[in-house]
């Protein structure tokens, strides 16, 4: 296979989509909360820029699910439920079981694939042995492992539907403390899949990624059941739930 020249044509981004970029992001920083409005004049203020490219971000974020519209009220960040963690994780598992094949069966990059991948999962170990690791920055780490796997698939449409894949998958975590998700297993997991990558093993690869996105469904799922038990005494004590920032919830009715 002939070597991939580092000089590619530059593709110029229009303004809605450098604005669909930035807010993508910021939603999947937790910038903008699950629920949370997103108020056109104060974002065309912050991104210094008219409201009709803005629009046409908003739009394009909603048409790929980040965003709900609320008749009369607006856009919302989406707020997934157990059934959508559940959704957004088989997603992600066939389109990452699919950029495994093409490195491996198609293109057989998979040593060089994987040592990137072991690459990351040292920062993630070292990390972890710090003692004062935070699970943001450990979550991090650990969504870069899953992108740089993608991203070393070199496909365009694989990258582009992982990537809003992703961005739910931040709201996910976005909205949780903590997921019970252990800094030792977290780095165990992804060095199964990076070892299982540079051997070219396609069942174990297969077997280790549904595992590790079937055991985050779980804690992520059991994590927010948990918080909306919390935030229901809290409401019935007569108290607001932590946030106080406008959500869909609080505009509804």
């Amino acid at each position: 296979m002939p070597a991939r020249s580092p000089l590619e044509p530059l593709r110029q981004e229009s303004t809605p989509e450098i604005i669909a970029r930035k807010l993508r992001a910021a939603i999947g920083d937790g910038e903008f909360r699950p629920g949370e409005q997103l108020g056109e004049a104060e974002l065309a203020r912050q991104l210094g820029v008219s409201r009709g490219p803005l629009r046409e971000a908003m739009q394009r974020l909603a048409q790929e699910g980040l965003l709900t519209s609320i008749r009369n009220r607006g856009l919302f960040v989406v707020q997934p439920t157990a059934e959508d963690v559940s959704d957004i994780y088989l997603a992600r598992t066939a389109v990452e079981r699919s950029a495994c094949l093409k490195i491996i069966e198609l293109e057989a990059r998979h040593r060089e694939v994987g040592e990137a991948l072991l690459g990351i999962v040292d920062r993630m170990e070292a990390l972890a042995a710090e003692g004062n690791a935070t699970a943001r920055n450990l979550t991090g780490l650990d969504i870069e492992f899953h992108e740089t796997l993608v991203r070393l698939a070199d496909s365009p449409r694989l990258s582009r539907m992982h990537r809003t894949l992703v961005t739910e998958t931040r709201i996910c975590l976005s909205a949780l403390e903590d997921t019970g998700y252990s800094p030792g297993d977290r780095v165990a997991e992804h060095r199964a899949i990076a070892r299982a990558m540079i051997d070219a093993d396609v069942p174990l690869l297969h077997r280790l990624l549904a595992r590790h996105m079937d055991g985050a469904v779980a804690q992520i799922s059991a994590t927010m059941s948990a918080a909306r038990a919390g935030a229901g005494r809290e409401t019935a004590a007569g108290k607001t739930p932590a946030g106080g920032r406008k959500t869909a919830a609080a505009t509804a009715g």
